[in-house]
């Protein structure tokens, strides 16, 4: 799955509230392993297969990034 149909696929977790139980779901509709958290370290480095969770002051998930 490329990252355009990944954030096809994710759209209707947005303006949903962020749960660690997320990204198990995140994992099982993409396929992808690596799932980063808001407020989570990563490293810097290119990974092409890493899906951030983007969020708002209130927790809600307001989009995802790919890097």
């Amino acid at each position: 799955m490329n990252n355009e149909q990944a954030l096809q696929a994710l759209a209707h977790l947005i303006g949903t509230p962020y749960e660690p139980s997320v990204k198990n779901t995140i994992a099982e509709i993409t396929g992808r392993t690596r799932i980063v958290g808001p407020k989570e370290i990563s490293t810097k480095e290119y990974d092409p297969d890493r899906i951030h969770i983007n969020t708002d002051a209130n927790g809600l998930i307001q989009g995802f990034s790919f890097n």
